[in-house]
Protein backbone atom coordinates (compact mmCIF):
# COMPACT_ATOMS: atom_id res chain seq x y z
CA UNK A 1 0.00 0.00 0.00
CA UNK A 2 1.01 3.57 -0.52
CA UNK A 3 -0.72 6.67 0.85
CA UNK A 4 -0.01 10.14 2.19
CA UNK A 5 -1.51 11.03 5.55
CA UNK A 6 -1.83 14.04 7.85
CA UNK A 7 -3.64 14.63 11.14
CA UNK A 8 -4.09 17.71 13.32
CA UNK A 9 -6.18 18.88 16.25
CA UNK A 10 -6.88 22.32 17.73
CA UNK A 11 -8.31 22.91 21.20
CA UNK A 12 -10.26 25.97 20.02
CA UNK A 13 -11.83 28.07 22.76
CA UNK A 14 -12.44 25.15 25.12
CA UNK A 15 -10.62 24.34 28.37
CA UNK A 16 -9.94 20.76 27.27
CA UNK A 17 -9.53 18.92 23.99
CA UNK A 18 -11.85 15.92 24.03
CA UNK A 19 -11.11 14.92 20.43
CA UNK A 20 -8.86 11.92 19.70
CA UNK A 21 -7.53 10.69 16.36
CA UNK A 22 -5.03 8.20 14.99
CA UNK A 23 -4.25 5.58 12.39
CA UNK A 24 -2.71 2.12 12.31
CA UNK A 25 -1.46 0.08 9.39
CA UNK A 26 0.00 -3.28 8.48
CA UNK A 27 1.43 -4.32 5.14
CA UNK A 28 -2.07 -4.73 3.65
CA UNK A 29 -4.55 -2.84 5.85
CA UNK A 30 -5.03 0.72 7.11
CA UNK A 31 -7.28 1.82 9.99
CA UNK A 32 -8.33 5.47 10.32
CA UNK A 33 -10.04 6.47 13.55
CA UNK A 34 -11.46 9.63 15.11
CA UNK A 35 -13.49 10.08 18.32
CA UNK A 36 -15.07 13.24 19.73
CA UNK A 37 -15.82 13.07 23.45
CA UNK A 38 -19.21 14.58 24.18
CA UNK A 39 -18.72 17.73 26.21
CA UNK A 40 -22.19 17.66 27.73
CA UNK A 41 -21.23 14.58 29.76
CA UNK A 42 -18.41 14.32 32.29
CA UNK A 43 -15.39 12.37 31.07
CA UNK A 44 -15.90 12.75 27.32
CA UNK A 45 -12.15 12.63 26.77
CA UNK A 46 -11.99 9.36 28.69
CA UNK A 47 -14.69 7.81 26.50
CA UNK A 48 -12.89 8.98 23.35
CA UNK A 49 -9.57 7.61 24.59
CA UNK A 50 -11.05 4.22 25.48
CA UNK A 51 -12.75 4.00 22.07
CA UNK A 52 -9.44 4.69 20.35
CA UNK A 53 -7.59 2.11 22.39
CA UNK A 54 -10.19 -0.63 22.02
CA UNK A 55 -10.59 -0.32 18.25
CA UNK A 56 -6.83 0.08 17.77
CA UNK A 57 -6.05 -3.00 19.84
CA UNK A 58 -8.63 -5.11 18.00
CA UNK A 59 -7.10 -4.04 14.69
CA UNK A 60 -3.69 -5.13 15.93
CA UNK A 61 -5.12 -8.55 16.79
CA UNK A 62 -7.09 -9.17 13.60
CA UNK A 63 -5.05 -7.51 10.83
CA UNK A 64 -2.80 -10.46 9.90
CA UNK A 65 -1.89 -8.66 7.66
CA UNK A 66 -5.46 -7.72 6.63
CA UNK A 67 -8.86 -8.04 8.26
CA UNK A 68 -10.82 -10.95 6.81
CA UNK A 69 -14.31 -9.54 7.47
CA UNK A 70 -14.02 -5.74 7.53
CA UNK A 71 -17.69 -4.88 8.13
CA UNK A 72 -17.91 -7.38 10.96
CA UNK A 73 -14.67 -6.06 12.43
CA UNK A 74 -15.89 -2.46 12.49
CA UNK A 75 -19.23 -3.36 14.02
CA UNK A 76 -17.72 -5.60 16.70
CA UNK A 77 -14.91 -3.14 17.50
CA UNK A 78 -17.28 -0.20 18.04
CA UNK A 79 -19.61 -2.32 20.14
CA UNK A 80 -16.67 -3.51 22.23
CA UNK A 81 -15.58 0.11 22.71
CA UNK A 82 -19.11 0.94 23.89
CA UNK A 83 -19.01 -1.89 26.44
CA UNK A 84 -15.51 -0.92 27.59
CA UNK A 85 -16.63 2.65 28.26
CA UNK A 86 -19.57 1.42 30.30
CA UNK A 87 -17.38 -1.08 32.17
CA UNK A 88 -14.95 1.69 33.08
CA UNK A 89 -17.79 3.87 34.38
CA UNK A 90 -19.13 1.04 36.53
CA UNK A 91 -15.71 0.06 37.86
CA UNK A 92 -15.02 3.63 38.92
CA UNK A 93 -18.56 4.36 40.15
CA UNK A 94 -18.94 7.40 37.90
CA UNK A 95 -22.03 9.57 38.44
CA UNK A 96 -22.85 9.41 34.72
CA UNK A 97 -21.68 7.49 31.67
CA UNK A 98 -18.97 9.22 29.62
CA UNK A 99 -19.84 9.31 25.92
CA UNK A 100 -18.20 9.86 22.57
CA UNK A 101 -19.00 9.99 18.88
CA UNK A 102 -16.76 7.96 16.59
CA UNK A 103 -15.96 7.37 12.93
CA UNK A 104 -13.70 4.54 11.78
CA UNK A 105 -12.51 3.54 8.31
CA UNK A 106 -10.74 0.37 7.18
CA UNK A 107 -8.85 0.43 3.87
CA UNK A 108 -7.47 -2.72 2.26
CA UNK A 109 -7.18 -4.20 -1.23
CA UNK A 110 -8.10 -0.84 -2.82
CA UNK A 111 -11.44 -0.79 -0.97
CA UNK A 112 -12.64 1.29 1.96
CA UNK A 113 -15.48 0.61 4.37
CA UNK A 114 -16.41 2.85 7.27
CA UNK A 115 -18.68 2.98 10.30
CA UNK A 116 -19.83 5.80 12.54
CA UNK A 117 -21.94 6.73 15.54
CA UNK A 118 -22.88 10.36 16.06
CA UNK A 119 -21.80 13.39 14.07
CA UNK A 120 -18.09 12.80 13.49
CA UNK A 121 -17.88 12.65 9.71
CA UNK A 122 -16.08 10.91 6.85
CA UNK A 123 -15.79 12.48 3.40
CA UNK A 124 -14.75 10.54 0.27
CA UNK A 125 -13.54 12.96 -2.41
CA UNK A 126 -12.43 12.32 -5.99
CA UNK A 127 -11.58 14.98 -8.58
CA UNK A 128 -13.33 17.87 -6.83
CA UNK A 129 -16.45 15.89 -6.00
CA UNK A 130 -17.83 14.31 -2.84
CA UNK A 131 -18.60 10.69 -3.69
CA UNK A 132 -19.87 9.91 -0.18
CA UNK A 133 -20.33 11.54 3.20
CA UNK A 134 -21.58 10.05 6.44
CA UNK A 135 -25.03 11.13 7.62
CA UNK A 136 -24.98 12.68 11.09
CA UNK A 137 -27.01 10.89 13.75
CA UNK A 138 -28.57 14.15 14.88
CA UNK A 139 -32.08 15.50 15.35
CA UNK A 140 -31.68 18.03 12.52
CA UNK A 141 -30.75 15.25 10.05
CA UNK A 142 -33.77 13.28 11.27
CA UNK A 143 -36.00 16.28 10.53
CA UNK A 144 -34.42 16.91 7.13
CA UNK A 145 -34.82 13.26 6.13
CA UNK A 146 -38.54 13.48 6.88
CA UNK A 147 -39.05 16.80 5.14
CA UNK A 148 -39.68 18.69 8.37
CA UNK A 149 -36.62 20.95 8.07
CA UNK A 150 -34.68 22.54 5.22
CA UNK A 151 -31.09 21.35 4.56
CA UNK A 152 -30.06 25.01 4.75
CA UNK A 153 -30.95 24.92 8.46
CA UNK A 154 -28.11 22.51 9.31
CA UNK A 155 -25.91 25.32 10.64
CA UNK A 156 -28.61 27.35 12.41
CA UNK A 157 -31.35 24.99 13.64
CA UNK A 158 -31.67 25.00 17.47
CA UNK A 159 -31.56 21.17 17.50
CA UNK A 160 -28.46 20.87 15.33
CA UNK A 161 -26.32 19.68 18.27
CA UNK A 162 -28.79 17.10 19.62
CA UNK A 163 -27.48 13.58 18.94
CA UNK A 164 -29.40 10.33 19.26
CA UNK A 165 -26.47 7.94 18.78
CA UNK A 166 -23.05 7.58 20.41
CA UNK A 167 -20.80 5.19 22.33
CA UNK A 168 -21.17 4.91 26.11
CA UNK A 169 -24.84 5.85 26.50
CA UNK A 170 -27.26 3.62 28.45
CA UNK A 171 -28.82 2.42 25.18
CA UNK A 172 -26.72 0.36 22.74
CA UNK A 173 -25.32 2.32 19.78
CA UNK A 174 -26.68 1.93 16.27
CA UNK A 175 -23.59 1.45 14.17
CA UNK A 176 -24.06 2.66 10.61
CA UNK A 177 -21.90 0.83 8.07
CA UNK A 178 -21.09 2.00 4.55
CA UNK A 179 -21.03 -0.07 1.41
CA UNK A 180 -17.55 -0.98 0.20
CA UNK A 181 -15.99 1.87 -1.77
CA UNK A 182 -13.55 1.11 -4.57
CA UNK A 183 -10.66 3.56 -4.26
CA UNK A 184 -8.63 5.01 -7.12
CA UNK A 185 -5.19 6.65 -6.90
CA UNK A 186 -5.70 10.27 -5.89
CA UNK A 187 -8.87 9.64 -3.87
CA UNK A 188 -9.11 11.47 -0.55
CA UNK A 189 -10.63 10.25 2.70
CA UNK A 190 -11.19 12.82 5.45
CA UNK A 191 -12.33 12.05 9.00
CA UNK A 192 -13.24 15.11 11.06
CA UNK A 193 -15.05 16.24 14.20
CA UNK A 194 -18.00 18.62 14.13
CA UNK A 195 -15.67 21.42 15.15
CA UNK A 196 -14.42 21.40 11.56
CA UNK A 197 -17.45 20.64 9.37
CA UNK A 198 -19.78 22.95 11.34
CA UNK A 199 -17.50 25.89 10.53
CA UNK A 200 -16.64 25.07 6.90
CA UNK A 201 -19.15 24.32 4.13
CA UNK A 202 -18.68 21.14 2.14
CA UNK A 203 -17.63 23.19 -0.88
CA UNK A 204 -14.70 24.64 1.08
CA UNK A 205 -13.66 21.20 2.34
CA UNK A 206 -13.64 19.86 -1.23
CA UNK A 207 -11.75 22.93 -2.46
CA UNK A 208 -9.02 22.49 0.15
CA UNK A 209 -8.69 18.74 -0.37
CA UNK A 210 -8.41 19.25 -4.12
CA UNK A 211 -5.50 21.67 -3.84
CA UNK A 212 -2.00 20.94 -5.10
CA UNK A 213 -0.67 20.17 -1.62
CA UNK A 214 -3.10 17.32 -0.96
CA UNK A 215 -3.95 16.34 2.60
CA UNK A 216 -0.58 17.51 3.92
CA UNK A 217 -1.60 21.09 3.17
CA UNK A 218 -5.37 20.77 3.32
CA UNK A 219 -5.73 19.31 6.82
CA UNK A 220 -3.82 22.03 8.74
CA UNK A 221 -5.39 24.71 6.56
CA UNK A 222 -8.91 23.50 7.34
CA UNK A 223 -8.29 22.97 11.05
CA UNK A 224 -6.79 26.44 11.49
CA UNK A 225 -9.51 28.04 9.37
CA UNK A 226 -12.31 26.39 11.36
CA UNK A 227 -10.72 27.47 14.63
CA UNK A 228 -10.40 31.03 13.34
CA UNK A 229 -14.03 31.14 12.18
CA UNK A 230 -15.18 29.81 15.56
CA UNK A 231 -13.14 32.41 17.39
CA UNK A 232 -13.23 32.49 21.19
CA UNK A 233 -16.14 30.01 21.25
CA UNK A 234 -14.57 27.57 18.80
CA UNK A 235 -15.10 23.87 19.49
CA UNK A 236 -12.28 21.32 19.49
CA UNK A 237 -11.37 20.90 15.83
CA UNK A 238 -9.77 17.70 14.57
CA UNK A 239 -9.11 16.16 11.16
CA UNK A 240 -7.33 13.10 9.78
CA UNK A 241 -6.93 12.73 6.03
CA UNK A 242 -5.28 10.43 3.54
CA UNK A 243 -4.62 10.50 -0.20
CA UNK A 244 -4.73 6.96 -1.55
CA UNK A 245 -2.07 5.82 -4.02
CA UNK A 246 -2.95 2.16 -4.31
CA UNK A 247 -2.70 -1.30 -2.74
CA UNK A 248 0.07 -2.34 -5.10
CA UNK A 249 1.92 0.96 -5.37
CA UNK A 250 5.62 0.84 -4.58
CA UNK A 251 7.40 3.59 -2.67
CA UNK A 252 9.39 6.08 -4.75
CA UNK A 253 10.88 8.24 -2.03
CA UNK A 254 8.27 11.01 -2.13
CA UNK A 255 8.08 13.05 1.09
CA UNK A 256 5.08 12.50 3.39
CA UNK A 257 4.18 9.26 1.58
CA UNK A 258 3.98 5.97 3.47
CA UNK A 259 4.71 2.73 1.64
CA UNK A 260 4.01 -0.56 3.42
CA UNK A 261 5.40 -2.94 0.82
CA UNK A 262 8.47 -3.90 2.82
CA UNK A 263 6.71 -4.42 6.16
CA UNK A 264 6.76 -7.86 7.76
CA UNK A 265 3.42 -9.66 7.76
CA UNK A 266 2.96 -9.34 11.53
CA UNK A 267 4.17 -5.73 11.84
CA UNK A 268 1.72 -3.01 12.96
CA UNK A 269 2.56 0.71 12.97
CA UNK A 270 0.30 3.09 14.84
CA UNK A 271 -0.18 6.63 16.08
CA UNK A 272 -2.94 5.49 18.45
CA UNK A 273 -1.48 5.84 21.92
CA UNK A 274 -2.86 6.07 25.43
CA UNK A 275 -4.35 9.49 26.00
CA UNK A 276 -2.57 11.48 28.70
CA UNK A 277 -4.39 14.77 29.38
CA UNK A 278 -2.32 17.79 30.19
CA UNK A 279 -2.57 19.16 33.74
CA UNK A 280 -6.08 20.45 34.30
CA UNK A 281 -7.57 18.45 31.40
CA UNK A 282 -8.43 15.27 33.29
CA UNK A 283 -11.80 16.59 34.52
CA UNK A 284 -11.49 14.63 37.74
CA UNK A 285 -9.65 11.62 36.30
CA UNK A 286 -6.01 11.08 37.18
CA UNK A 287 -3.36 9.64 34.87
CA UNK A 288 -3.27 6.51 37.03
CA UNK A 289 -6.99 5.99 36.39
CA UNK A 290 -6.53 6.36 32.66
CA UNK A 291 -3.53 4.03 32.56
CA UNK A 292 -5.42 1.44 34.61
CA UNK A 293 -8.37 1.56 32.21
CA UNK A 294 -6.10 1.16 29.20
CA UNK A 295 -4.29 -1.75 30.86
CA UNK A 296 -7.63 -3.47 31.56
CA UNK A 297 -8.71 -3.07 27.95
CA UNK A 298 -5.38 -4.34 26.65
CA UNK A 299 -5.53 -7.41 28.89
CA UNK A 300 -9.09 -8.24 27.82
CA UNK A 301 -8.30 -7.94 24.11
CA UNK A 302 -5.08 -9.91 24.42
CA UNK A 303 -7.05 -12.66 26.15
CA UNK A 304 -9.62 -12.68 23.34
CA UNK A 305 -6.85 -12.86 20.75
CA UNK A 306 -5.59 -16.08 22.32
CA UNK A 307 -9.04 -17.58 21.88
CA UNK A 308 -9.05 -16.66 18.19
CA UNK A 309 -5.81 -18.50 17.45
Amino acid sequence: MQFSVYQQSHIGGRKTNQDRMGYSFTRDALLLLLADGMGGHRGGEIAAGIAMQTVGMMFRVQARPYVKKPERFLEEALLQAHHDIQAYAMAHDLPELPRTTVVACLVQHNCAVWAHCGDSRLYWVRRNQILARTRDHSHIEYLIERGRADPLERATHPDRNKLYNCLGAPTPPKIELSARAGLQPGDMLLLCSDGLWSMLPDSEIVHRLSGAGGVVSAVPEMVNMAAAVGGAQADNTTALGIMWQGADAAGDGEPNVISTQMLAEDHVSTTIIAAEPAPGEADGFGEDDIEKAIAEIRAAIEKSSQLLK
